[in-house]
């Protein structure tokens, strides 16, 4: 264990303050079981080691390990957990948990034996968190960590500190906003760069290969994760990927379930399972009706890749208007409910509609309709009857 420990020292000495996601400052770190998800490369592992770094002891009573070593490949986490307890270990932090084969049994079992515990777990799958085997609903508190938020990206590209606005904020004050942060920046010239290149933290790791690096974190969740996840075969997986090449190329759109069934030669229960799980896996968003609920056999409405990053990273020819609406509803999904609206592009929460475009959209299509917002590309500040589509980017 001594191996994983000086590891440990390792991360923990090369591991950045300078920048700390939004997600920290949600966490109720005092909770003794914390689940966190999210897809690969939002900066998870940084997360954590930050907290640690940040709060916890940084001696034998605190160990952090990410279950992809090799240690656990002829150690078992129960027996590695209890030597760290007896030496006086209180914190014991988890990384990749997908990584090792009935992981929350083994954690249950930490949990109800060892009261004086702590732990913080993360896996980058979220399809496996969702599936695992021990009852960990009653004992844990989760999380989900998305991708960067737009004001994220700007606060860390352009080296600024601007502030968390909730909807209702940006709903009422839009144009005091809006003009506030205009005359600090040029929103618009950061924002096209990160519709592009901005949603996960490696962006500036090298610029040149960022799309490159997106490709390899959706592949790996193709070949790798869902696979180890669900024991699906080649076959299997080669449909899976199939079926998001046939997304990509189209969204967002309408799916016609059966025609899809029938391209892939697959059942209709089967394509509409693998499209839950490929948006458990954040590589899709899936929009569904208010009036029809989201149960395991009901079909999207409409269909969107996670980010507008998987769009240039996966698609050769990119659409427009397919980016502003990806954008919108991947930025306030987070705390928000959205549904498919007759009306509008969105409902979000039950009762707000919104309508995306470019700078010539109008509010013909919203007339008639109370809680309705026209959110526009291509501007700066507010006007009387729209909003700009980049400060949606500010909600978290």
């Amino acid at each position: 264990m001594e191996k994983l420990r000086l590891l440990f020292r390792h991360n923990i000495e090369r591991v950045s303050l300078s920048f700390i996601r939004y997600i920290y400052w949600q966490i109720h770190w005092s909770s003794r079981l914390i689940i966190l998800t999210g897809a690969r490369g939002v900066g998870k592992t940084t997360l954590l080691l930050q907290y640690i770094k940040n709060n916890l002891p940084l001696n034998e009573e605190t160990l952090y390990v990410s279950l992809d070593n090799l240690y656990f490949s002829k150690n078992k986490l129960m027996d590695m957990a209890e030597s760290f307890i007896q030496r006086g270990g209180r914190y014991l932090i988890l990384d990749e948990v997908q990584k090792y084969p009935g992981w929350s049994l083994e954690v249950k079992n930490l949990y109800d034996n060892y009261p004086e515990l702590k732990m913080i777990i993360s896996g980058s799958a979220a399809i496996e968190i969702f599936k695992s085997e021990g009852d960990l609903s009653r004992r844990a508190v989760y999380y989900h960590m998305t991708g960067l938020s737009f004001r994220e990206y700007i606060n860390l590209k352009a080296s600024k500190t601007f502030e968390v606005h909730s909807l209702d904020e940006v709903l009422k004050d839009h144009f005091e906003i809006s003009f506030e942060i205009s005359n600090q920046i040029k929103p618009l010239r950061y924002f096209y760069e990160y519709l592009e290149g901005g949603y996960y933290p490696f962006f500036n790791e090298d610029p040149e290969t960022y799309h490159q690096k997106v490709s390899q974190v959706v592949n790996t969740v193709l070949e790798v994760d869902i696979p180890q996840v669900f024991q699906m075969d080649f076959q299997s997986v080669e449909k899976i990927k199939k079926l998001l090449s046939e997304i990509v190329s189209m969204v967002p759109f309408k799916p016609n379930i059966s025609s899809l069934s029938r391209k892939l030669d697959i059942s209709r229960d089967t394509l509409v399972r693998y499209l839950k799980w490929l948006e458990k896996a954040d590589i899709l968003n899936l929009l569904f009706s208010q009036t029809h609920g989201v149960s395991a056999l009901n079909k999207p409405e409409k269909i969107y890749l996670n980010n507008p990053n998987l769009s240039f990273a996966l698609n050769d020819k990119v659409n427009t208007g397919n980016i502003r609406e990806c954008f919108f509803y991947n930025q306030v999904e987070v705390g928000h409910k959205i549904r498919y609206a007759d009306k509008g592009d969105f409902m979000v929460n039950d009762e707000l509609i919104f309508e995306i475009g470019g700078k010539k959209k109008g509010m013909k299509q919203l007339e008639g309709l109370d809680n309705a917002y026209v959110v526009k590309d291509d501007m700066e500040v507010s006007t009387s009857h729209a909003l700009p589509l980049w400060l949606f980017g500010f909600l978290y």
